[in-house]
């Protein structure tokens, strides 16, 4: 895992400044080697980051160029299939300098040009500058679990891994998007292209782009989508066995591939299904699998050791029990200041932990992320369809009614809010929206002191719904396309890359997420009263018959008991929503705060709040 930056130009570059000064601040996702190439002409500028994780030698160096010098690259992730497509290549006569993947890269590019997306299969954003066309191509891997921002304007195109690297600059990237600051109240994160920053971006996933040095064009293209479903027998018969055993060969394969390193390797085993099967998985490759489990005493369920534990024995691997000190406030302080675009999940406080202490063991760890969006592991799925099939008698204009009376009338917090703001939704084309944190109306209170204030969220979920017959099939690929990518995978990237480990997930391999989406019926993920049905029918082959798999708890903090009067968190809060400096309705904030001593559960909108100010304060951004 790396850091990438670039700065390319139709004209000279001059100040190289922001270049040096952004590969600066983004240092932690690289701590083992620092480069920097310009190109002869001093329009193209390329600056890497490297954790060293596959080729450990100097023949690893980014930028990296071919022998010629005509193709010079940077590269942020791994590629987990690039030994064949080496030994592809090298049986097309293709000379190798080096072991390393970036290499590979270079080689597939230079052989396919950018039809070479479609052979990698990995986690990587890559920027090669071709000097024969003065173009510079940047591919970003198709589920977006790196990152990459860019800025275009006046002929010129700055990258990179993460909009720190755009806040060093000391005059541009200091005005907050109000646009996208809308949609993070109201989700939680910000969706799609849009960046928190305005005049910057991101490259979605499965998406390229290419820019043209002779004259400033910039174009993107998609080159990659997940799947339609299409059962392989067009009688409607499912052949649930064949399915099993082609999810079991896919997963096996997968963590085999991500197992290779030339770095320690671990597995987070949290105590889940997700987790428990890459264990099992991975202690069919190899006998000497090491597991890290991270204990939260004095946090009840939040501490899920036990279970783990089962598992490590079972499959006799080398554990590890990594004891979290106490969470307090100033762990929030602090990596409120570190964190990049900010997103409402509180969880990112103990994914920080726990990078934290398996980096000093570890540089590479696997883990279970995707399980949920892949095969319906989320709380809300079986709610959905439980609400359409009963709920759904009921005619839409009384549903309707108490929507808009739980809008009115019901205070934030308050318990069955979202559930019933939910219950008008059009079960039949839309998705009810349980998750959001401020919705129409208590945005228009939360931003009543601005002189205005663009109300966008609510459109772009609209235009962001997929447009599915099923249900399920709409919210499932809408929480892969939107808070998988945005909130889970910016979560997992920051947390770690602060702490210099590189996270691994096998369930996120493409063939998996075409084989979840493309052959797997919706009642093979959940129903009304199940979830993750065929991965539990897997763990159930390959897990003890004592491990619980209808267990599911998350990665959380128990942010509403911290937040009640008397506090360090409750004080820490209060100061921030009640400064001068703070851009939101101090009424509001205030009444949601009092409300944690009442009982209603507001922690996670006031933990949203409080974040992005802590965090637009430390950058000096405005509105």
């Amino acid at each position: 895992m790396c850091g990438v930056i670039g700065l390319v130009s139709k004209t000279y570059i001059e100040d190289r400044r922001w270049l040096i000064a952004g590969s600066k601040i983004i240092s932690h996702r690289g701590p083992d080697d620092v480069g920097e190439w310009w190109s002869a002409d001093g329009c193209v500028g390329l600056g890497h980051r490297r954790l060293s994780i596959i080729d450990l030698s100097e023949t690893g160096h980014q930028p990296m160029s071919d022998l010629s010098g005509m193709f010079w690259i940077v590269f942020n992730g791994e590629i987990y299939n690039y030994r064949e497509l080496r030994d592809e290549l090298t049986a097309n006569g293709i000379v190798f300098q080096s072991k390393s993947d970036t290499e590979v890269i270079l080689a597939a590019y230079k052989e396919w040009g950018t039809e070479c997306l479609s052979r990698l299969n990995g986690m990587f954003v890559f920027a090669i500058y071709d000097k024969h066309r003065r173009r510079l191509f940047i591919g970003r891997d198709r589920v977006g679990e790196k990152p990459l921002y860019f800025s275009h304007s006046n002929g010129a195109l700055r990258f990179a891994s993460e909009i720190k690297a755009f806040l060093v600059d000391p005059i541009r990237y200091k005005t907050i998007d109000k646009e996208a600051l809308d949609c993070f109240l109201a989700m939680g994160y910000v969706p799609g292209e849009r960046c928190i920053l305005q005049d910057v971006n991101k490259l979605l996933p499965a998406h390229a782009l290419s820019f043209d040095v002779n004259t400033g064009f910039l174009k993107k293209w998609r080159y990659w989508d997940i799947p339609e479903y299409q059962p392989e027998d067009t009688s409607g018969k499912i052949n649930e066995v064949a399915l099993l055993n082609e999810l079991e060969e896919l997963l096996e394969d997968s963590v085999n591939r991500q197992l290779i390193a030339d770095v320690p390797v671990g597995v987070l085993l949290s105590g889940g299904v997700d987790s428990s099967i890459v264990t099992a998985m991975a202690s069919k490759k190899s006998s000497m699998v090491k597991t890290f489990t991270i204990g939260f005493p004095g946090h009840g369920k939040l501490d899920e050791t036990k279970h783990a534990r089962l598992i490590a024995r079972h499959f006799n691997t080398e554990h590890i029990e990594l004891e979290a000190k106490e969470l307090k406030a100033e762990h929030f302080l602090d990596l409120a200041k570190k964190f990049d675009e900010p997103i409402i999940d509180s969880s990112m406080i103990p994914t920080f932990l726990v990078s934290k202490l398996v980096r000093e063991h570890c540089t590479v760890a696997l883990g279970g992320d995707g399980g949920d969006e892949l095969f319906g592991g989320y709380k809300h799925y079986d709610r959905l369809l439980w609400m359409q099939k009963y709920l759904g008698k009921i005619p839409r204009t009384l549903r309707r009614s108490a929507s808009i009376f739980a809008d009115k009338f019901i205070p934030l917090g308050a318990k069955g809010r979202n559930w019933l703001q939910g219950c008008g939704a059009d079960f039949n084309q839309d998705i009810p929206q349980f998750a959001i944190y401020f919705d129409f109306l208590n945005r228009q209170r939360l931003m009543s002191n601005q002189e205005y204030w663009p109300f966008v969220a609510e459109n772009v979920i609209l235009k962001r719904t997929p447009v599915e017959d099923e249900l399920l099939q709409r919210a499932t690929r809408m929480d892969f396309r939107n808070f998988l990518v945005d909130d889970v995978l910016v979560k997992v990237d920051r947390t770690s890359m602060l702490n210099s480990l590189e996270l691994r997930a096998p369930l996120l391999d493409y063939r998996l997420v075409e084989f979840a989406f493309g052959k797997v019926p919706t009642y093979l993920k959940a129903t009304s009263n199940s979830r993750k049905v065929l991965l539990k029918k897997l763990a159930s082959r390959i897990l003890p018959r004592e491990f619980n798999i209808e267990r599911k708890q998350g990665f959380s903090i128990p942010i509403n008991m911290w937040l009640k009067s008397g506090s360090a968190w409750r004080e820490l809060f209060t100061d921030v929503l009640s400064d001068s400096e703070s851009i939101f309705n101090k009424n509001l904030t205030q009444s949601l705060l009092n409300s944690q001593d009442i009982g209603r559960n507001n922690g996670e909108r006031l933990f949203g709040l409080v974040l992005f100010e802590i965090w637009r304060r430390e950058h000096g951004l405005a509105l």
